[in-house]
């Protein structure tokens, strides 16, 4: 199976994969590449990189002590990149002393420093019934039980985490309410109520990836905001600003903050200073709030594209989300599917990928951020969009 030559599907049986089927390759597979439209990977397209990152290097190496930036910093951050992580929270709706802000390298480090404190081996989280792949990553290093839970287009719903609850082994739920990653499901006010009291009633923390929600104005409140005594919230700059800077921010109970900078200074002793700085600098100069209205509104235009594009095909999206989630054909098996889209030149994620829970649904995630350009983004609709609609070259051969 590792090698693509072998697909077992629950209730079904052991398949051999169609002749060029192989595993869907990663970013760095086809980087090298000219003919590859790649679409499996989550990130906004920057057409002003080269000049933002060149002018605010420069700032940076303006300013007197410069050099303090190459020295060990506090695991948790330094302070004023806390205060300016409060400010980043602060437009999300969490009210957060810098004293309880740790500052990780990124999404992924904050994920598992949290969790690494919230539960180990034995234990069980809970999740949606498809997540961020990150998440299995982190619960094959702790060693802790990943669970999926039902869930429809507004989420996780209320009855299954109640009954996922009942074990007593269940010591966090970790989940996406807005914009979620791969579903696009967006919880609203109501369920993110629902779930926080049922969250206070077993007593199971509550980690809330909020990694998407610069792209929605007027989001609801975090999850978090209705049971904070429980909730631990975390933001990344990966998809605000770029991928390559590689901060995160974590807002905690008072009492976890030094525990989860621990396990950061475990794994990566600190976030990288001279990012972390310039990350904090665009904060303050407004650099992230245009690129935040930069990146929705285009998100925004190639949503509308795949609408038009995808007419008739079953997919769930944000009118604002960066990605959507193609439910295929019921001829179409999503990891055969992916292949045949890479031989046509569109690297796509299998829903395989994604899932907690077994089977993995007859789907695909398709990330319209990361198209170079609409017209690129056109093609690889284009493409995919046509394969959908056909029935598979090859049929599998049972053995």
């Amino acid at each position: 199976e590792r090698r693509g030559l072998l697909k077992g599907e629950v209730g079904r049986g052991t398949f051999v994969r169609a002749a060029g089927s192989g595993p869907v390759p990663s970013l760095h597979d086809v980087e090298e590449r000219t003919d590859i439209i790649d679409l499996s990977m989550n990130y906004p397209v920057n057409t002003d990189a080269d000049a933002m990152l060149a002018a605010g290097l420069r700032k940076i190496a303006a300013r007197p002590g410069v050099g303090r930036l190459l020295e060990y910093l506090p695991c948790r951050g330094r302070s004023d990149h806390r205060a300016a992580g409060a400010v980043w929270l602060r437009r999300f709706g969490i009210e957060a002393e810098p004293a309880e802000i740790v500052v990780t390298a990124g999404g992924q480090n904050a994920i598992t420093s949290v969790l690494a404190n919230l539960a180990g081996p034995g234990d069980i989280v809970l999740t949606e019934s498809v997540t961020y792949p990150g998440v299995k990553l982190a619960a094959a290093l702790l060693r802790f039980e990943l669970v999926g839970l039902d869930m429809d287009e507004q989420g996780i719903l209320p009855d299954a985490f109640d009954r996922a609850c009942r074990g007593g082994r269940a010591r966090a739920l970790f989940c996406m309410p807005t914009l979620q990653n791969p579903s696009g499901a967006h919880m609203p006010v109501a369920r993110r109520r629902e779930i926080a009291a049922l969250a206070r009633r077993h007593g199971v923390k509550i980690v809330e990836d909020d990694i998407y929600g610069f792209l929605v104005q007027d989001a609801p409140a975090p999850l978090v905001s209705h049971a904070p005594e429980l909730g631990f919230y975390i933001a990344s700059l990966s998809k605000a600003i770029a991928p390559g800077l590689r901060v995160g921010f974590v807002a905690s109970p008072p009492e976890f903050a030094a525990p989860i900078a621990n396990v950061v200074r475990t794994t990566t002793f600190m976030a990288p200073p001279v990012l972390v700085d310039l990350a904090c600098q665009w904060i303050s100069d407004g650099t992230s709030e245009r690129l935040a209205a930069q990146y929705r509104a285009e998100a925004m235009i190639r949503q509308d594209m795949a609408r038009t594009m995808l007419a008739g095909l079953n997919y769930a999206a944000n009118p604002a989300a960066y990605h959507l989630w193609l439910e295929l054909p019921e001829h179409w098996a999503a990891a055969h599917f992916a292949a045949e889209a890479r031989q046509r030149g569109v690297i796509v994620t299998p829903a395989e990928v994604f899932a907690v829970t077994s089977p993995a649904p007859r789907a695909i995630r398709l990330c319209l951020s990361a198209a170079r350009s609409q017209g690129e983004l056109r093609r690889a609709l284009a493409i995919i969009a046509d394969l959908a609609r056909q029935l598979p070259d090859h049929s599998p051969a049972i053995v």
